[in-house]
């Protein structure tokens, strides 16, 4: 019967390790950038934002623009910040 008590204990401990692990980031990997935005957008934000290269043809920056925009568009529940962030991303590499 104490042998049954340990192992829960023991299980119980390393589940309660292994989330807080995954909680502090030590075991993710992240694929989106985790900052903030800057006061004034840059090539480097601009193409973190729409996930290309910031010397990407004109072609494959309005294939992500128009990727990015489906799924975060304000008619299908998007936010309206985000959708003029990410045009402004599109129009700012678009510049070259």
């Amino acid at each position: 019967m104490s042998s049954f008590v340990l192992a829960g204990v023991a299980l119980t401990a390393l589940g309660l390790a292994g989330r807080a692990i995954t909680r502090q980031g030590m075991l993710t990997t992240v694929k989106y950038y985790k900052g903030g935005f800057e006061p004034v957008m840059t090539r480097r934000e601009a193409s973190l934002i729409l996930g290309i290269s910031p010397n990407s043809p004109t072609d494959r920056i309005k294939q992500a623009h128009k990727r990015i925009m489906l799924l975060n568009h304000p008619d299908k529940g998007g936010s309206p910040y985000m959708a003029a962030k990410i045009n402004e991303a599109k129009d700012l590499l678009e510049k070259k």
